[in-house]
């Protein structure tokens, strides 16, 4: 399958103008550039810019006392280097990222990993308006082999995402319909855990807070901090993670769009609420997949995030007496907080059931937390 630069050169270009709706075909694989050696710098620019304070994230000596290396690279971080390496070939031409299904992160990733990514066309739909189409990928990071050979790379993370884009041709109708399905739940059986962890040698004044034990399921935990999220911030994580799409960089462009200006990088609002939900969730220490996220409303700089946790389930893992899963409903929602101005997160409009104006994220999850 041609790579969207054999595709510029063939038409005698030299710059990558961005694949449109439809150029984009089922089966289509796309074999994304530029590997990016993260570094503990990046882990630290990481921290300064969502605040996050995940304890096996920040201490190597914690780290070690449980059995890995160092501390790891925080998973999303290495979440959203893997997504801006798709960027160009997915979605420099996006209207908005919408949602996220079936996200694993297999393996932790240490200071110096070489991180890559591939990614397969699994749907295609055009919307009714005839001016944009979703488009849904499957896409695998992975840890390169010392020698840049593709047969020695290890898989870290894969996830389905699916993004509205603009069509080339308005006037055109495709026709396309295909949408695939989607698990609603990543199987507590198909969670990674390192084999390494042993959380009997935990020492737990090192992040305070509960136990996988003293959770229940159905309870609600509001966070009660909230961030303002700057231009500033913004710009830098979203260039931190070379994500290139216009709808976040280009304010020229976006001056004309629905909004009028640019969009935060819906990956940096997850960062920052799950950064918030630490008070509360202090040993949820690794976040094992996501089940299914939606941004259900556009986040811009100047707001103010705030969030909450629904525990949907817990469920002991394999062969492990130390430590169980939470599944976690993440709420994020903007200019209101919901410790002290509840909000209702889905409201009746035009008919049908929608997330409230400033919901902004609502994501379900995984995490692992010591008993």
């Amino acid at each position: 399958m041609p790579q969207p630069c054999d595709m510029a050169c063939a038409m005698g270009k030299k710059t990558n103008p961005g694949h449109f709706f439809e150029d984009f075909e089922l089966g289509m694989e796309l074999v994304h550039a530029v590997p990016r050696t993260i570094t503990a710098a990046d882990q630290s620019l990481y921290i300064a810019l969502t605040g996050d304070r995940s304890v096996l994230h920040s201490g190597a000596s914690i780290a070690r006392a449980v059995g890995l290396p160092r501390e790891p690279l925080h998973e999303l971080l290495v979440f959203h280097m893997v997504f801006g390496k798709t960027v160009n070939d997915i979605s420099l031409n996006a209207v908005a990222n919408l949602g996220y299904a079936d996200v694993r992160f297999l393996a932790p990733v240490y200071a110096g990993d070489t991180l890559r990514a591939t990614s397969t066309v699994i749907g295609v739909k055009e919307n009714s308006s005839g001016k944009t189409g979703v488009v849904w990928v499957r896409t695998v990071g992975s840890r390169m082999a010392l020698n840049a050979s593709p047969t020695g790379d290890v898989p870290v993370l894969e996830y389905t995402r699916w993004v509205m884009v603009h069509k080339r041709d308005q006037t055109a109708p495709t026709g396309r319909k295909d949408v695939p399905d989607l698990p609603p739940v990543v199987a507590p059986g198909r969670l990674s855990v390192p084999t390494q962890l042993d959380f009997g040698r935990f020492p737990g004044w090192a992040s305070g807070g509960a136990r996988f034990g003293d959770y229940e399921v159905g309870e609600r935990i509001d966070h009660i901090d909230g961030m303002t999220i700057e231009e500033s911030e913004h710009a830098l994580a979203t260039r931190l993670y070379q994500n290139t799409a216009k709808v976040h960089f280009d304010a020229h462009a976006m001056k004309d769009s629905r909004f009028g200006k640019r969009l935060m990088y819906g990956g940096h609002v997850i960062s920052v609420c799950r950064a918030l939900s630490f008070n509360g969730l202090e040993n949820a220490v690794l976040t094992l997949a996501f089940n299914g996220g939606t941004h259900a409303n556009p986040t811009f700089a100047g707001d103010t995030l705030y969030a909450f946790s629904e525990v949907l389930d817990a469920q002991p893992l394999p062969n492990r007496d130390d430590c169980g899963a939470l599944r976690l409903r993440l709420v994020g929602v903007k200019n209101q907080n919901p410790a002290h101005e509840p909000l209702e997160t889905m409201v009746e409009k035009d008919g049908k059931r929608r997330h409230h104006p400033n919901v902004v994220l609502d994501l379900d999850q995984w995490v692992l937390v010591p008993r």
